[in-house]
């Protein structure tokens, strides 16, 4: 009976490629994963053909989903390799980590100081902390560290260099001994040394203290040995290498030496490495011969056999694991993307470039020409230069880079200076996207149609067929005809999953005549949806009855009418029969009691819209007008109250209500709601006890309309500008005039003489006090209205003649009234009249 035990990192190809050399070598009868007891049901499908990484395991908790962790898994991840291996020969294969049963029954006790999840990692990678830090959170945010190696953080690996000498110094070679893992067993990176030369001691610690130790080993052994990119180190010692059969030795004897004394960070560590010794134990209780245990490298020295026999460590481990609660909890398989491998995805077993190392796994040969020529690929598809020519240089720049820096072959970072060199020609711009497509890539996995999901996914992936509508995690545009049954079909689909959470869609801004028939989305799946999905489920077994029955629950809890018109808006656009109708009734319930004139204004814009454009949708608007009716009614009785006595802020939100309510009015169109409406307005300005700005608002859209002539404009104009009333109404007044386009100002000479002649009687100190407030009043003109406006402002008394010569306009004068004036100035005046 032999026991062996395979430390590795998380999502390293050079690791996963030589553990599947290792497995192929020894052929064992059990293969031990670090991995989740609850999935085991699932291990079953990873034959199965349509099983395509990227993938994740999804383990969550019924009674409450958002309690969730992913475990996910891509071809180059070491992990996949041993199930892999063990399930397509037959041979059993078990998750021996601690279940998840036992860990999301533990309360979320995430510090308060838990860096954000998008937040990119420093030197490279994310430090044994932080990615501790990323699993607490995780539970609630769904982005949690995997547990497949190196604990829930990630494992690592290392290599054995030619002529590594038994001190570490590593003689001339690539380097020594290499290792994984992090103190707590939440490291995402490996640890190594040796490189280049450099090394650690017989003692394994090299002089290191043991508190940076434990905060990020991989980091403090690059620099070791001369990097100071612990990513870029692992990747060059580790990930390029086609094969190295002393691997694992290696990394054990590295992690036995760092862990030498070292006991688990905390009580949940401790508790994951007995559970897994435990499983270890049992296994050879059952007689198997060769077990191969793939773990996180650092977990890796307490699995010797001297610990799994030890009986006091038999005792601890029970002791540890008794009394532990548990919870219960389900998994499947769900897509997952490289772009969620990646540590900018907050990810914190992530690495830099999951693209780049899917490369690597799938291109042991030639790496650099297949690289470049990828790279030149997409520039083309993009439109841009990249001949032949240009990849042949870039190859030979990227050799002649890694001869420079005494590298055997060109890595990514010698590539990448290479393609930005030749192909992008030191732009910036067209590398970001090699970076995004290529390096990131967001590829989207598959799982096959056996995988056990909830009913109500079961039903959206059946419409998604029906419909053509395939999930991608690229972003697309659709334009929808509503008039054509299938896109209204697809449109009330995208409509019901958003009432539900799971925005796959975003509608678009849609301008012009089309605009009425017409839909653009803006699509992009999410791998979170699968837990949305879940979550959704409670609500219903499909998508309609799901959002309908998501619809009355959310009904009862609001009380305010603005939100629930909003939500009628959103079940008539989602094809909704069983729920519009008792929507309806709570509508006309609750206007029939309510007293606020602004929230009935707010109300009427989704109610508007329904009624508007129902027949295009095939939804029934008719049954809108009879809410509309009643609300507008009140609204005519209520708002020249509701407009007396406001304050600055409560004028602002009687603004928008009112244009609100003309947005209504004009969008249905309907001649006698329009003239009651008109005569409205025209009674608010000439009442004093009603708001500037409200007062500045009614004659700017009584002007729109064709209902104030010039004269009663430059009249309302001087009556608002005249000193005797506050400057702050003033400006409040000039406010709410200007507020929409400027065309329609620019030409009412009238209104730019009054506004001229009130500024220049401020005085100094009252014009500085306005100014402020002036600036917002022009603010929402675009650069060249206000410019418009300069040059009116700057001709508003002088014309130019035929010959291009400017003079005064003379104001139109009275001269009859004159001369009755001007014997008596010139009696007092003491001259000849």
């Amino acid at each position: 009976m032999s026991i062996h035990l395979f430390g590795v990192r998380h999502h390293g190809p050079g690791c996963a490629r030589s553990l599947k050399a290792a497995l192929e070598k020894l052929q064992p009868d059990i293969v031990l994963v670090e991995g989740p007891p609850d999935a085991q049901a699932a291990l079953p499908l990873l034959a199965d053909e349509g099983m395509q990484p990227p993938v994740a395991l999804l383990i969550y908790r019924p009674d409450a989903p958002r309690r969730a962790v992913y475990y996910p898994f891509a071809h180059f991840s070491p992990e996949w390799q041993a199930l892999r291996h063990a399930v397509t020969r037959g041979i059993p294969a078990r998750f021996i980590d601690l279940p998840q049963a036992i860990q999301l029954a533990m309360p979320d006790e995430s510090p308060a100081d838990t860096p954000p999840l998008s937040r990119p990692p420093a030197r490279g990678g994310p430090t044994i902390r932080d990615s501790l830090a990323r699993e607490q959170r995780g539970v609630e945010t769904y982005i949690v560290g995997p547990p497949l190696a190196g604990g829930l953080g990630g494992g690592a690996g290392g290599a054995v260099g030619a002529g590594g000498g038994a001190d570490g110094t590593g003689g001339g070679g690539v380097g020594a001994v290499g290792a994984g893992g992090g103190a707590d067993g939440t490291g995402g990176d490996g640890v190594g040394t040796g490189g280049l030369g450099g090394g650690i001691g017989a003692d394994g610690t090299g002089g290191l203290r043991q508190d940076d130790l434990r905060r990020d080993p991989i980091r403090l052994l690059a620099e070791a040995a001369g990097y100071s990119d612990s990513e870029l180190w692992w990747e060059r010692q580790v990930e390029q290498r086609q094969n190295a059969a002393d691997l694992f030795e290696a990394i054990l004897e590295a992690m036995s030496a760092l862990r030498d004394g070292e006991q688990p960070e905390n009580a949940l560590e401790a508790q994951r490495e007995a559970h897994m010794r435990q499983c270890i134990r049992a296994a050879q209780e059952e007689g198997f011969q060769r077990i191969a245990v793939v773990c996180g490298a650092w977990h890796a020295p307490v699995f010797l056999v001297t610990e799994l026999e030890s009986a006091q460590v038999k005792r601890a481990d029970s002791k540890l694991l008794k009394g532990l609660k548990q919870v219960k909890v389900e998994a499947t398989w769900i897509p997952w993307t490289y772009s969620r491998l990646s540590y900018a995805g907050g990810y914190g077993a992530g690495v830099s470039s999951p693209g780049w190392f899917e490369h690597l796994w799938q291109t042991p040969d030639r790496i650099a020409i297949r690289w470049v020529a990828r790279a030149a690929h997409l520039l083309r598809e993009e439109g841009l230069d990249a001949s032949s020519a240009s990849i042949i240089e870039a190859v030979r720049l990227g050799e002649s880079i890694a001869a420079l820096r005494d590298l055997p072959m060109p890595g990514r970072a010698e590539l990448n200076e290479a393609i930005l060199t030749v192909l992008c020609s030191g732009n910036e711009r067209p590398m970001n996207l090699i970076r995004e497509k290529l390096e990131i890539d967001e590829r989207l996995g598959s799982v096959p149609a056996e995988t056990p999901v909830v009913p109500l996914q079961r039903d959206l992936e059946a419409q998604q067929r029906r419909l053509r509508l395939k999930p991608s995690t690229e972003i697309t545009t659709l334009d929808l005809d509503l008039r054509n049954e299938t896109n209204r079909t697809r449109s009330h689909l995208l409509h019901r999953l958003n009432l539900l959470g799971i925005p796959w869609g975003k509608p678009q801004q849609v301008w012009g005549k089309s605009g009425t028939f017409h839909e653009v989305w803006r699509l992009q799946w999410q791998v979170e949806f699968a837990v949305s999905l879940i979550e959704a489920n409670v609500w219903g077994n499909t998508v309609e009855g799901a959002a309908s029955a998501f619809v009355r629950h959310k009904a009862g809890t609001l009380d305010e009418l603005p939100r629930l018109t909003a939500l009628l808006d959103s079940a008539m656009l989602a094809e909704l029969p069983a729920v519009v109708d008792d929507l309806l009734s709570i509508v006309q319930q609750r206007a029939a009691v309510s007293s606020d004139v602004r929230l009935m204004m707010d109300a009427l814009p989704p109610l508007a819209r329904v009624a508007r454009y129902g027949n295009v949708r095939q939804t029934r608007g008719e049954h809108m007008l009879p809410v509309i009716d009643g609300l507008f009614e009140r609204i005519l009785i209520g708002l020249p109250a509701a407009c007396a006595s406001l304050d600055d802020e409560a004028a602002q939100h009687m603004l928008e209500s009112i244009n609100h309510a003309q947005e209504s009015i004009s969008l249905l169109d309907r001649p006698h709601m329009r003239e009651s409406w008109q005569r409205l307005l025209q009674q608010l300005p000439g009442r004093e006890n009603i708001h500037a700005l409200v007062r500045g608002r009614c004659c700017r859209l009584l002007l729109e309309q064709g209902l104030l002539s010039a004269e009663e404009l430059e009249r309302q104009a001087r009556l608002a500008l005249s000193p005797v009333n506050p400057a702050a109404q003033t400006a409040a007044w000039i406010e709410g005039l200007l507020r929409g386009s400027a065309m329609l100002i620019l030409h009412q000479d009238g209104l730019w003489r009054a506004l001229d002649s009130w500024l220049r009687d401020l005085s100094p100190q009252t014009f500085e006090e306005q100014l402020p407030l002036l600036r917002r009043a022009f603010s929402d003109f675009q650069s060249p209205e206000r410019r418009a406006m300069g040059e009116k402002v700057k001709s508003l008394y002088t014309a130019t003649g035929k010959h291009g010569n400017t003079h005064h306009i003379q104001e139109h004068i009275q001269h009859e009234r004159a001369a009755l004036v001007l014997p008596v100035l010139a009696q007092i005046l003491g001259v000849q009249a």
